[in-house]
């Protein structure tokens, strides 16, 4: 991890983007907070500072709906892994959360120690996702995340974000890692996150039975 870490936290209470902030400090990395109070000074902040490593967002802003935000962010800035914090601990907003392209969601009812660990996981290049959407188990251990992001619903194109897609169907393929970075202008990083995400989203473990998944589901026509 680098020795500084420009996070973006985005969440329209004061009082919760200075908690946000001492929480942060116990990363190994010394944090450098910008804060964002409503969906537009998101957008200047990542305009002022392109290299901001991490977006920590609260899904109720201001002047957005819903998903809108996120989706938003996942698709013009895919390089900035963006994390979920909110109050809202419905098990579907999780999973739709994770679906528009979150690398994690951390309820604000968790501990300080929990939030960071994931944050940890997230820099790293991992998914978080918390025990509770999958109503049982612990997230630390090596069986977690397993159980299907979708919740027993169909798996279908819309289930996944435009880049999610464009990363699944490169890999389907066959392209490591390196040649759908270098394919679709991205970071490996930022690959890496993506891909933890579909495995979860197929309810699978490997690429190879990601590939498997995409056929029998049809999800791309052959060429």
């Amino acid at each position: 991890m680098k020795e500084s870490l420009k996070i973006l936290i985005a969440d329209d209470h004061n009082l919760v983007r200075e908690g946000l902030k001492i929480a942060l400090t116990g990363l190994p990395a010394r944090p450098l907070p910008i804060e964002a109070a409503s969906a537009a000074e998101v957008r200047k902040a990542l305009s002022a500072h392109p290299d901001i490593d991490l977006i920590v967002l609260d899904l109720q802003m201001p002047d957005v709906s819903d998903l809108d935000l996120l989706t938003e962010l996942c698709n013009t800035w895919p390089d900035i892994p963006v994390v979920v914090v909110s109050a809202n601990e419905n098990c579907r907003v999780m999973q739709r959360a994770i679906e528009h392209g979150a690398a994690g969601f951390i309820p604000k009812s968790v501990a300080n120690g929990v939030l960071v660990s994931a944050m940890q996981l997230v820099l790293s290049g991992g998914v978080y996702i918390p025990s509770e959407l999958f109503g049982s188990g612990d997230m630390d251990s090596p069986s977690a995340g397993r159980e299907s992001m979708t919740g027993g619903m169909p798996v279908r194109r819309e289930t996944f974000t435009v880049r999610q897609l464009d990363v699944l169907e490169l890999m389907a393929g066959g392209h490591s890692n390196k040649s759908i970075a270098n394919e679709l202008g991205l970071s490996e990083h930022t690959i890496k996150i993506h891909i933890s995400a579909i495995l979860r989203i197929l309810d699978v473990n490997n690429r190879t039975e990601a590939a498997v998944a995409c056929r029998k589901l049809g999800l791309f026509s052959p060429h």
